[in-house]
């Protein structure tokens, strides 16, 4: 996997956070702590869970090696569409929590990262430097959730839904590459 691949998972991944952040930026006054708090637990998850999928996925891959292209094919794009789909719920679910609690920052990091957690199990079938992995995933979650907050607070015209919708496009996008790079050789 080449680091624009990387980047674009990152992004993917980090869409969910993204939504959040729009969302609770234009619900909620919040001042730079508790934007940079809630960034740094949305990158933390993010940056962990592939790691944690990664020790579980790299254990199976001899076994699965002959076919670890559908697998991360198929959780990409299950990923992917799972997101689509969410996209479409209802807005005012999330403007229920007060994201300045830690206990919901807490909740929602995990909720966020568990598409981080599933792609972490592809990244063991294919050949990926996880700890890069998890560090760019990390910084760019970080980053795109201080900016979904600021967009939020600016624009509250700016449909979440459709960073949830690109991102997953992007990953059902990348899932797609990888299985077409191991069906048609170079």
């Amino acid at each position: 996997m080449n680091f624009t691949e990387l980047l674009l998972i990152s992004l993917g991944l980090s869409m969910d956070c993204f939504a959040v952040a729009i969302s609770f930026g234009s619900t909620r006054k919040m001042t730079w702590r508790n934007i940079l708090i809630m960034a740094f637990f949305f990158g933390l998850f993010q940056g962990l869970m592939p790691i944690s999928g990664w020790i579980v996925g790299s254990s199976f891959q001899s076994m699965v090696e002959t076919f670890d292209h559908w697998i991360a094919f198929s959780i990409l794009t299950f990923i992917g569409i799972k997101m689509i789909i969410q996209s479409f719920r209802a807005e005012h679910e999330k403007n229920l929590l007060d994201i300045r609690k830690i206990s919901v920052i807490l909740s929602l990091a995990v909720a966020t990262s568990i598409d981080a957690l599933i792609t972490g199990i592809s990244f063991g079938f294919i050949k990926v430097n996880i700890l890069e992995a998890a560090a760019v995933i990390s910084i760019i979650t970080f980053m795109v959730s201080v900016v979904g907050v600021k967009l939020g607070e600016k624009a509250n015209f700016i449909p979440s839904a459709w960073a949830e919708r690109i991102g997953g496009l992007v990953l059902i996008g990348i899932g797609v590459k990888i299985l077409f790079e191991h069906l048609l050789p170079a």
